[in-house]
């Protein structure tokens, strides 16, 4: 996917296969790995992950969506979720809410399958003008009194947040991994323009200053592909790859808007246009530092889990 020439159509499919339905994979009923999964893995169904909410974004306990159960035992989901990536064509929301009063703030959540042809959801796509990504539709998304099947319910109740912090993971790797050839062909478009491109008399190549800044850019983004492969080798066999994910996630995001923000620099007049590819690059990637958790949010994490040995 990275080798698509933006970074909105990879984000778009890695929301359906890394983001909005690990847990549904791992945790999930048969009921609803036959009637959610297969069709998401099929592409008869579109799928979204809604969890972010106008009040919280990165503060995932902080959310006020809730769901009770009625007298029929089926649940009522009341909420408004926030910057949904694929929410105005997805046919189902892998939807966190708080079920409960008790248990504290992590012990109070839970994961459904919600469709969103439901009577009660309401979509709106016209009022988000984002930055980059425009290839890729974002949604915020209105629950209001949605009746959601009790089998609908994704594991055990009240152990939603778990589930999300898990999925978090595997979002936090792909975003690496989609990044890997986007920057690389940032580099190597770059490299071309300056030898081709003079100023007084020679290739901006030539100059040493542009020469060692390729390459220290380049020496970055192969210890980025290395870190990712660990993870995932990690990952794989079963490990807790928390700390490796997010180390990876806030190198990705940083590494992209420095990338993204030196190469368009030596593109000169031309990199400030909307033809040069690389501004579409500088917009798209700019995400990597915000979703899925931004840079200040892996830093806490990662200095968490050095602190707490």
């Amino acid at each position: 996917m990275g080798s698509i020439h933006c970074g909105a159509i990879p984000m778009a499919v890695s929301v359906q296969s890394d983001m909005a339905t690990p847990a549904l994979s791992l945790f999930g009923s048969e009921y609803l790995k036959n009637e959610f999964l297969t069709p998401s893995i099929s592409g008869e169904l579109v799928s979204c992950i809604a969890v972010s909410e106008p009040g919280a974004g990165s503060d995932v306990a902080g959310i006020k969506t809730f769901a009770h159960r009625n007298n029929g035992g089926d649940w009522v989901l009341n909420g408004h979720k926030m910057w949904i990536t694929n929410g105005g064509q997805a046919d189902w929301a892998c939807v966190l809410a708080n079920t409960n009063n008790e248990g504290g703030i992590h012990r109070n959540k839970s994961l459904f399958c919600v469709r969103l042809d439901s009577p009660g959801v309401h979509r709106n796509t016209s009022s988000i003008r984002k930055f980059g990504m425009h290839s890729s539709d974002t949604a915020e998304i209105f629950f209001d009194d949605v009746i959601v099947p009790s089998a609908n319910l994704i594991g055990e109740e009240g152990r939603g947040f778990f589930y999300q912090m898990m999925q978090f993971q595997d979002e936090r790797l792909v975003t690496v991994a989609v990044s890997l050839e986007p920057l690389q062909r940032c580099l190597d478009l770059t490299m071309e323009y300056t030898r081709e491109r003079k100023s007084f008399g020679k290739s901006i190549s030539d100059n040493q200053v542009v020469q060692f800044r390729l390459a220290e850019m380049k020496i970055e983004l192969e210890s980025l592909r290395a870190l990712l492969y660990r993870a995932v080798t990690e990952r794989i066999q079963g490990s807790d790859v928390t700390l490796l994910a997010s180390m990876a996630k806030l190198k990705c995001g940083r590494l992209s808007r420095e990338i993204t923000d030196t190469c368009l620099q030596y593109h000169g007049g031309y990199g400030f246009t909307w033809d040069c590819p690389i501004t579409r690059m500088h917009r798209d990637l700019r995400l990597f530092s915000i979703g899925a958790g931004t840079d200040e949010m892996m830093l806490s994490i990662v200095s968490r889990h050095l602190l707490s040995k």
